[in-house]
């Protein structure tokens, strides 16, 4: 009886908790989506992200490398079934793309031009939320969720041969996405909340309410405001060969709001890489990572403009992710390179109140040269151990061939799950575009970038159609609402796939926060950082 007694509390007590918990609306979703404070802290509300997606469902284990590596991962036949199933519904059939039961919100989509030069379709999609017989949105596969329907940009938007969105869809029991024919590739993240948690389902009513949010927090994205409130700390000073420069942090809670680098010549590219940014919160090392992969911006100058991470014309790098402290922190540069390098560096520190639900910022680095690219494989990013949310990563790799080499998925595993809770369709899709054999092209995004792609960026945009691969291609993306806590333990891993069997080079930076006992298996690899993998001897000039 007593036993019987306690769990009737225990479950009351968890009723209680959740009852009293913030409701989830579209209107909080879009107002966490900018709260640049909030990732910096462990979501309240807990969560976890998934995924559905076309991947190949011959993909179960990795032991069976056969099925594991099965690049087939999208429908373009009658016998094709990477999808969950079809059902008819008044006589029409219809393809589920996605079935959840229980509260979540999806977070982002992503699906591509079915033809690489046509971005039309005659395909229908249908989101029937909370068991609803109606779908609460429904349109063009591509158009609802590309940004020239009701969702504006930059909330969705047509990126690389593919629409994208990140506009949030709440629903307090189930969420169903159906297509009217057969489905290409798709990719739709959503947010699984536990049992019980107070949600507000999306309406079109409620959107039409807040569509002067919805602006607000478009020119926000667009317009990130440069932080001006808070305690300034600088230097100026060239660097010599293997010589590094420090500055302390303001003593007590506190917080660095942004941070600037800028390099006085780029015309050596490789000083990205051989330049190395360090920093130290509250005794420990949090953050060790070449300054191009940092901000994204790779191998040489690439100017991009996203929410979290920026690099401007004129050479100026910026970082906006909020990184908390206790008692003190020291941002350090170190120069690599054999020739010396004139840094100067702005932080601005402001306050902070920590708490137990605060944690410190990580950015890590890993890279690889050669790569081999036969047999397939799983090239690890990162594995985490702890507790933390994980918020993006900057991707960059040397092709030595003109054949297109992202082919591999991602795939990410949280809390020691038997099956990846994102397995991904290809590593453009990753970053949010596709058809990336034709898409060397520049693109920026709140959230995804290609800085450099072939001989291509934002200083020398493509003009012509050809498809070459070759050389430098760099991939950046930073997360919001689709941040992935972990509890235990997280590991990202990307596929290496490439059409051609050959040697490629791999460097990537990762950004995640973690409590201090959270640890990861990466650590400063100097070796590697002067091993830049080398442009193929074919490479144009510029």
């Amino acid at each position: 009886m007593k036993s019987t007694l306690s769990s009737i509390f225990l479950v009351y007590t968890f009723l209680a908790s959740a009852q009293n918990a913030e409701k989830i609306t579209m209107e909080s979703l879009l107002n966490d989506m900018v709260d640049r404070d909030a990732v910096a802290r462990f979501p309240k509300t807990n969560f976890r992200l998934k995924q559905e997606s076309s991947y190949n469902r011959a993909s179960i284990m990795p032991a069976d490398t056969a099925g594991w590596f099965n690049n087939h991962d999208f429908n373009s036949k009658d016998t094709d079934h990477n999808f969950i199933r079809t059902e008819e519904k008044n006589g029409e059939k219809e393809w589920v793309l996605m079935d959840h039961v229980g509260p979540g919100a999806i977070v982002r989509t992503w699906m591509p031009f079915l033809s690489a030069d046509k971005p039309n379709t005659d395909i229908q999609i249908k989101i029937y939320l909370d068991g609803n017989d109606e779908p609460v949105l429904e349109g063009n596969m591509l158009g609802l969720l590309d940004g020239t329907g009701e969702i504006p940009f930059p909330l969705a938007h047509q990126s690389l041969r593919s629409a994208v969105s990140f506009f949030p869809i709440p629903y307090a029991k189930s969420c169903k996405i159906t297509t009217t024919e057969r489905p290409f590739f798709y990719q739709f993240t959503y947010r699984v909340y536990e049992d019980y948690t107070p949600i507000k389902t999306f309406t079109n009513e409620d959107f039409t309410k807040a569509v002067p949010l919805i602006k607000k927090i478009g020119k926000l994205l667009l317009e990130p405001k440069k932080t001006v409130e808070g305690t300034q700390v600088a230097f100026s000073a060239k660097l010599g060969s293997k010589k590094e420069k420090s500055i302390e942090l303001p003593e007590g809670n506190a917080a660095i709001k942004e941070l600037n680098l800028k390099l006085k010549d780029y015309n050596n590219i490789e000083v990205t890489r051989s330049v190395v940014l360090k920093i130290e919160f509250d005794g420990e090392q949090t953050v060790w990572t070449p300054v191009g992969d940092f901000f994204g911006s790779g191998i040489g100058l690439n100017p991009h403009q996203g929410w979290h991470i920026a690099v401007s014309e004129d050479g100026t790098m910026t970082c906006r992710w909020p990184m908390p402290y206790q008692k003190s922190g020291k941002i350090s540069v170190v120069n690599l390179g054999k020739k010396a390098v004139q840094v100067d560096l702005k932080a601005i520190v402001g306050d902070w109140k920590w708490d137990d639900d605060s944690m410190y910022f990580n950015a890590a680095w890993r890279g690889q040269y050669p790569v081999a690219t036969r047999p397939f494989f799983d090239w690890n990013y990162v594995t985490l151990k702890g507790k933390g949310v994980y918020v993006g990563d900057a991707l960059t790799v040397m092709n030595p061939v003109t054949k297109w080499w992202g082919e591999g998925d991602e795939k990410i595993w949280v809390d020691g799950e038997d099956f990846p809770s994102i397995f991904g369709t290809g590593t453009e899709d990753y970053y949010a575009y596709s058809w990336g054999g034709r898409s060397t092209e520049f693109y920026e995004h709140p959230f995804h970038a290609q800085p450099h792609a072939y001989i291509y960026n934002k200083l020398n945009r493509k003009t012509t159609k050809e498809k070459n691969t070759l050389g430098y291609s760099t991939e950046t993306r930073t997360r919001s609402l689709d941040i992935m806590p972990f509890s235990s333990s997280l590991q990202l891993d990307m596929e290496i796939w490439s059409w051609t069997d050959c040697e490629m080079g791999y460097g990537v930076g990762m950004y995640w926060y973690g409590y201090k006992q959270t640890t990861s298996n990466r650590i400063p690899d100097e070796k590697e950082v002067l091993n830049v993998p080398p442009l193929p001897k074919d490479f144009p000039k510029n």
